[in-house]
């Protein structure tokens, strides 16, 4: 988050400088693709760079020392690091991206949101998932789905727009007390206030694969998080962007409403009771 954040003044005072991608790379002795990356935060920031870079732009000496803050905080390992024997490299990006988010909106097709798991049926999935894993390597992971969860409980927390596929109900993970734990967890997180939660009728389907569309405060882009069975895919180019939110937008005015999502649910929990 803190590494976009910088990434994205520093192109805008480039552009406002009225400076090209390649001047600046000449200044500061790299390639011009060095800079594009350095600007759509794909690289980690180095403070020299940043303040070579700051002091060509005409930056103040306040932003030059609120810069340095920044990079310095950016380049630190987060809390997930104790994670890292069970957080692919691909992942840790999408946890630091929540980390930040002020939004998260968020379309599954399989399974019920990782952020609205319980641990009963996180374990059921992630033993399914990875069959040739050990007990200790699955409840890590569990663990980490459930600490990740503390981001919505935070005072400054992200809100939390969630579209399930209605068949995810009839999907059994795990016995059906765990399915019916499951479901009633939901029930109760439909009265969080940042948590917004609906159903999406099975023959009703624009999104061939689950989405996840993530907004910062600031004026930062939009990022969207493709998962497929090899790993992720980030988009932030807007054109891109726009383009999930173009498919996003009918799910979320053709899902049943919040009355309708609890009766599913409450319809859903009963089976399993």
């Amino acid at each position: 988050m803190l590494r976009i954040a910088t990434a994205a003044r520093l192109r805008k005072l480039r552009e406002a400088a009225g400076l090209s991608p390649a001047e600046a790379a000449r200044h500061i002795h790299c390639t011009e693709s060095k800079i594009s990356r350095l600007e759509c935060a794909k690289v980690p920031l180095k403070e020299r760079d940043v303040l070579d870079l700051l002091e060509l732009y005409g930056a103040d000496p306040m932003e030059r020392a609120t810069a340095t803050e920044l990079v310095e905080l950016s380049n630190r390992s987060g809390w997930w690091e104790r994670y890292s024997s069970v957080v692919p490299d691909w992942f840790d990006k999408l946890i630091g991206l929540q980390e930040g988010a002020s939004v998260i909106w968020t379309y599954e097709l399989q399974l019920v949101p990782g952020l609205l798991q319980t641990a009963e049926y996180a374990f059921a999935v992630t033993k399914k998932g990875f069959p040739l894993h050990d007990r200790v390597d699955i409840e890590a992971r569990v663990d980490l789905r459930i600490v990740r969860q503390e981001i919505l409980s935070r005072d400054n927390g992200p809100r939390l727009w969630a579209l399930i596929d209605s068949r995810i109900l009839d999907r059994q993970f795990g016995s059906a007390h765990v399915m019916h734990r499951q479901i009633m967890h939901l029930i109760d997180l439909m009265d969080h206030p940042r948590i917004t939660l609906q159903i999406v009728p099975e023959d009703f389907i624009t999104v061939g694969t689950p989405v996840t569309l993530i907004r910062f405060p600031l004026d930062l882009p939009d990022v969207v998080y493709l998962e497929n069975s090899l790993g992720a895919s980030y988009l932030d180019r807007p054109k891109e962007t726009e383009h999930f939110r173009a498919l996003l937008d009918p799910l979320a005015t053709t899902a049943y409403g919040p009355e309708q999502t609890r009766n599913m649910l409450t319809a859903a929990a009963e089976r399993y009771r």
